[in-house]
């Protein structure tokens, strides 16, 4: 039975469906939702780690996969992303009470001057389904700021986003304000947006460009199994 739980939470994180009440991405589910789901297999006492590994990772790890193949679009991703957060959230205080830490604290930024967010939030979604802290500073924040909160929290990762190719510059600004401040060691930089390129990642010496959410969740679990 705690199988059957686990396997249907899994396909409705894949058809997108938070609660009872949505529809799924084809609309061949119907019943509980992600989060009835994620609730009746804590009350089942299935393992956290089995909800999150087994139907909530799990089912996200097919959708990256149709995102790639573009047999899903951004809504459809979205959806997804989004029901898994708010399972996050409800099985957060089970987490803490089995005493399972999560997998490391991810900051996020729109650097300064910029004031886009749609991809920023999406990569927040996604890196928190996948089992992270993250922690958005949200959109034109000066690179001091960006800087004293890496230092004050001992931040392990920081995504950087821009959409301009003049705000793409800061990225630059903020990678040398860290070394200057002696934390470039202490940091994985992420980058991404519209603007950026691998090229312009590797010079300004971030960590990791990212083309997509998805892609940040792959070399951010790379980075932590290393």
């Amino acid at each position: 039975m705690s199988d059957d739980v686990v396997a249907i939470l899994k396909e409705n994180v894949i058809q997108g469906r938070m609660t009872k009440d949505d529809e799924g991405v084809d609309d061949t589910l119907s019943g509980p939702g992600v989060l009835e789901l994620t609730q009746s297999a804590l009350d089942q006492d299935i393992p956290v780690q089995d909800i999150i590994s087994h139907g909530l990772t799990a089912g996200m790890e097919v959708v990256g996969k149709k995102f790639d193949a573009k047999e899903y679009y951004v809504p459809d991703m979205l959806a997804s992303a989004e029901a898994v957060s708010a399972a996050m959230d409800l099985l957060r205080p089970h987490l803490e009470k089995a005493h399972i830490e999560t997998k490391g604290t991810f900051a996020i930024a729109t650097v300064k001057g910029d004031i886009h967010d749609i991809g920023k939030n999406i990569v927040s979604i996604l890196i928190k389904g996948a089992g992270y802290d993250v922690v958005d500073l949200g959109i034109d924040v000066p690179t001091q700021r960006i800087v004293e909160f890496v230092k004050e929290n001992k931040t392990p990762y920081l995504g950087l986003s821009a959409l301009l190719t003049t705000t793409m510059l800061v990225m630059g600004e903020v990678t040398q304000a860290l070394t200057a401040a002696g934390l470039r060691d202490r940091v994985k930089v992420f980058v991404g947006g519209a603007a950026v390129s691998k090229e312009y990642a590797d010079e300004i010496g971030a960590d990791a460009y990212c083309a997509d959410g998805f892609e940040a969740v792959r070399i951010l679990q790379s980075m932590t199994r290393a």
